[in-house]
């Protein structure tokens, strides 16, 4: 019996997948847990369609990181760090530091933890920060890092 998976099944195939399983299991385990439907016409039209609309809308939400990356890119944000005498820095800024900035002053939710900051920024002066807004799209942000 040709089944359509609804959700993930360990061992027989993922969700949207159409398996062949034997009528038994399909009729006893499959079927009354609403992990299967039959694989019938209207099924699988409903499937297609589903899949197309995701489609769209992954489109349009990458569609929409882009154009927020590019508008980032424009940006900077300001940080201030106390520096002593001969421009020794005393800490530094972090990438939770960078998103309070930015929400402050760009008005821009940043998750600190798409920030790629390799280390603490221990100097003053113009750093580039890379943020991920989107699985397959980066900004780069402008963090002028200035003398409290």
């Amino acid at each position: 019996m040709k089944v359509l998976l609804l959700e993930d099944v360990k061992n027989l195939g993922k969700k949207d997948d159409i398996v062949n399983v034997s009528d038994g299991y399909a009729r006893n385990m499959l079927l009354p847990r609403k992990l299967a439907v039959a694989a019938t016409a209207n099924n699988m039209k409903d499937v297609a369609l589903k899949k197309k609309n995701e489609a769209r809308l992954e489109a349009e939400k990458l569609k929409e990181a882009q154009e927020f990356a590019d508008d980032l890119a424009e940006k900077s944000v300001t940080v201030g760090i106390k520096v002593g005498t001969g421009g020794k820095a005393f800490g530094s800024v972090s990438a939770k530091e960078i998103a309070d900035a930015a929400k402050d002053q760009l008005g821009v939710e940043l998750d600190r933890k798409k920030m790629n900051l390799k280390a603490p920024i221990r100097e003053l002066g113009e750093h580039t920060v890379q943020v991920r807004v989107h699985p397959k799209v980066t900004a780069d942000l402008k963090v002028i890092v200035k003398e409290i």
